[in-house]
This record gives structure tokens, C-alpha cells and sequence, in this order.
């Protein structure tokens, strides 16, 4: 603990590369475990993996994983049965990304029912939905948009962005988000975070879940 502030109790610690091997996973689990992170991230097709370690070492860990990622381009039905599975699997959180394009295109209650479809299927199970809003290919009125699509269509956070796009969080983004989703919702600052500054700048500007791949990394920091 840093000036205060738990931060491992802040990072989903993250992998989510597309050749994480099951070992890989398990050592992410065993991070977790190690640093009290709040959760672990990871592709649907490792949340069982996930999930039944977690549960054998009786861990404080929940199991995150990503709908419609990286694009955000499947058809609602798909994210809606990929959340599904996810659930079944066992994960407590979903994080979908919205349809970028359709956003663009000013198609709002596409947006907004893509977002509310798998907020439904989540909460019915208890499980929470971050919205990815891809923030590196939006203006800043489009991200206001989506922040305010996402919180009309009753999700629990905003996300910046999957780490997969051509930029991260930044703390304007994050600063923004807030000030549109207002204190009821969570924001999930990630993409490109790496060092406790970084990660407490973030949590400053209105952060309440920082995604990460360096969690380790970062929690030394703030013991430094």
C-alpha cells in the first residue's frame, strides 16, 4: 500500500495475447493470488482454466473476460452467446468491446441494444459488463457518446480501450469518462499502463480498475 491507496486491489491483471499458453495462465493466477489483485483477465477460452485454478487455491480473485474483442465488429448475437459461454464458464465480469463502426456511423440504438443485450445476460447471472469504447479511434464527442450510450444501456464501467488498438488509456480520457458517467459508474483505465505513476495518475483522474499486463510490476513500484 502507497499513499494510501491499495492499488493491487485496483488491477485486473491481464493476458490476454493469443498464444498465452495454459501455463502462462496459471502463473497469472498465481500473481494474482500473490498480490491480492481484484481479478484476472482473460480470453473466454481460457475462463474455465481460470476459474476452476482460482477456485482449487480458495482464492479472492474473479475471473474477467472480454466479449466481441478486439474489433467489437460481431453481430449482437454473437457477443450475446460469447457472454454466455463466458458466464457458464464462470466468469464474474464481462468486458465487451462496443461496435466501433457502428458508433461512427451514428447508429446510436445499435449501439446502445449491442451494449444492453449482454448487460442482460450478465446481470442475470450477477455478473458485472465494463464497456470498452476503443478510445484511440474516437473523437472526443464520440466518447462522450459512448459513455453515455453505455450508461443508458445499464453497464457497471467504461473502458478505454482493449490494448490492442493504436493507443491506451490517457488521463484526459480518463478524466472525461468520469466527468460524462458520473460518480455511480466504474472506469477501467487500460492500455499501456506499466508503471505505479502511470497507474496512479490514472486512479486520480477517476479511475476505479486499472487493466494491466504489469501488475507485478507496478505494485513493486508503489512498495518502492
Amino acid at each position: 500500500m502507497a499513499g494510501g491507496i491499495d492499488i493491487a486491489r485496483y488491477i485486473d491483471h491481464t493476458n490476454l495475447k493469443p498464444y498465452a499458453s495454459k501455463e502462462d495462465i496459471i502463473r497469472l493466477c498465481d500473481e494474482a493470488i500473490q498480490y491480492n489483485f481484484y481479478a484476472v483477465c482473460v480470453n473466454p477460452y481460457r475462463v474455465k482454466l481460470a476459474k476452476g485454478y482460482l477456485s482449487e487455491k480458495n482464492a479472492d480473485v474473479k475471473v474477467a473476460s472480454v466479449i466481441g474483442f478486439p474489433l467489437g465488429a460481431t453481430p449482437t448475437e454473437v457477443k450475446v452467446f460469447e457472454a454466455k459461454r463466458a458466464l457458464e464458464d464462470g466468469a464474474d465480469e464481462l468486458d465487451m468491446v462496443i461496435n466501433i463502426g457502428a458508433l461512427k456511423d451514428g447508429n446510436y440504438d445499435y449501439v446502445k441494444n449491442d451494449i444492453a443485450e449482454v448487460v442482460k445476460v450478465a446481470h442475470e447471472k450477477g455478473a458485472k459488463v465494463k464497456v470498452i469504447i476503443e478510445t484511440c479511434f474516437l473523437t472526443d464527442e464520440e466518447k462522450v457518446k459512448a459513455c453515455e450510450l453505455a450508461k443508458a444501456a445499464g453497464a457497471d464501467f467504461v473502458k478505454t480501450s482493449t490494448g490492442f488498438g493504436t493507443g491506451g488509456a490517457t488521463v484526459e480520457d480518463v478524466k472525461l469518462m468520469r466527468k460524462v458517467v458520473g460518480p455511480e459508474m466504474g472506469v477501467k483505465a487500460a492500455g499501456g499502463i506499466r508503471t505505479y505513476e502511470q497507474a496512479l495518475a490514472m486512479i486520480e483522474a477517476g479511475a476505479t480498475r486499472i487493466g494491466t499486463s504489469s501488475g507485478v510490476k507496478i505494485v513493486e513500484g508503489a512498495k518502492k
